[in-house]
């Protein structure tokens, strides 16, 4: 067990950010401390929404509430996603130090959520800039998306020979382990997806089936699979297996009941003992 302290967004209605990461974690043993960085009825992308968004401070006092229980130094992983502002990501960096200060062998897990292909880049300005420079450098493990990985490195990555030297790149900035999701490169299938985890020099490729389904979400629970299965086994292959069949299976419950959020308790089950599991080839 692993305890992971989880700053994201959360939501009332539905699984994103926090809603979509803490119970995968949950499930699999671990114990998950959330701090919320929002808190709406539900994802924006329906196009309304209530609640309200927290500032950096918010976020600091919270940990600080933690920390006075003396309990820092027994956390052994921090989990950031998406962040609203500068402001915001701030108070994540300076809680990795604080974490780290208490636990030297905590290690911080980056979504760096910025964009993805056909909709550009979707985060205020300047958080782009923010996670190049500040968070994914604090960073053991980042999880960029194909059109993150480009934008973080500043490449345009279309072979996988050009993905592993952007990947490198990446890791020559800060983080020891990057799982590049959304992969899409010359040799993917029209019909499968690509995930590539790296790690010392090494490289891990599965490739899965296109599910006809858009949803919010998966990417926060991919994200927190990955962290979980690494820290467990201190193998980016063997998370990347195992994270991937977690999550198309997830896709797959949510696709057949054509729902538009994920489907995170009815599919609990693929957490623990995916119905499917992949070939992991190293690339």
């Amino acid at each position: 067990m692993v305890n992971v302290l989880s700053i994201q967004s959360h939501v009332a209605y539905g699984h994103v950010g926090n809603s979509s990461a803490v119970f995968p974690l949950q499930r699999l043993g671990h114990e998950v401390w959330p701090v919320h960085t929002v808190q709406f009825s539900n994802h924006t992308g329906y196009g309304a929404w209530t609640g309200r968004v927290f500032d950096g401070q918010a976020v600091e006092e919270v940990v600080d509430g933690i920390d006075a229980r003396g309990v820092l130094g027994s956390c052994d992983a921090v989990l950031s996603g998406y962040l609203g502002s500068a402001d915001i990501g701030h108070a994540v960096v300076g809680t990795v130090a604080r974490v780290r200060a208490a636990n030297p062998a905590a290690v911080y897990c980056c979504d760096p959520v910025i964009g993805d292909v056909g909709r550009g880049v979707f985060v205020r300005p300047g958080i782009a800039e923010f996670m190049r420079d500040t968070a994914v450098p604090a960073a053991d493990v980042v999880t960029p998306n194909h059109y993150e990985l480009d934008l973080l490195t500043g490449r345009t990555t279309t072979t996988l020979d050009q993905v592993r030297d952007a990947v490198a790149a990446l890791q020559a900035t800060g983080p020891r382990v990057v799982l590049t999701t959304s992969l899409d490169v010359e040799d993917t299938p029209d019909d499968a997806v690509d995930l590539l985890a790296s790690e010392g020099g090494r490289h891990w490729r599965v490739r899965t089936p296109k599910l006809d389904v858009s949803v919010n979400g998966a990417g926060d629970a991919i994200a927190a699979l990955f962290l979980a299965h690494w820290s467990s086994t201190g193998s980016a292959g063997e998370a990347l297996g195992r994270a991937a069949a977690s999550v198309f299976g997830l896709l797959r419950t949510t696709a057949e009941a054509g729902s538009r959020e994920i489907l995170l308790v009815a599919a609990q089950e693929e957490f623990v003992s995916p119905t499917r599991t992949f070939a992991v080839d190293e690339v």
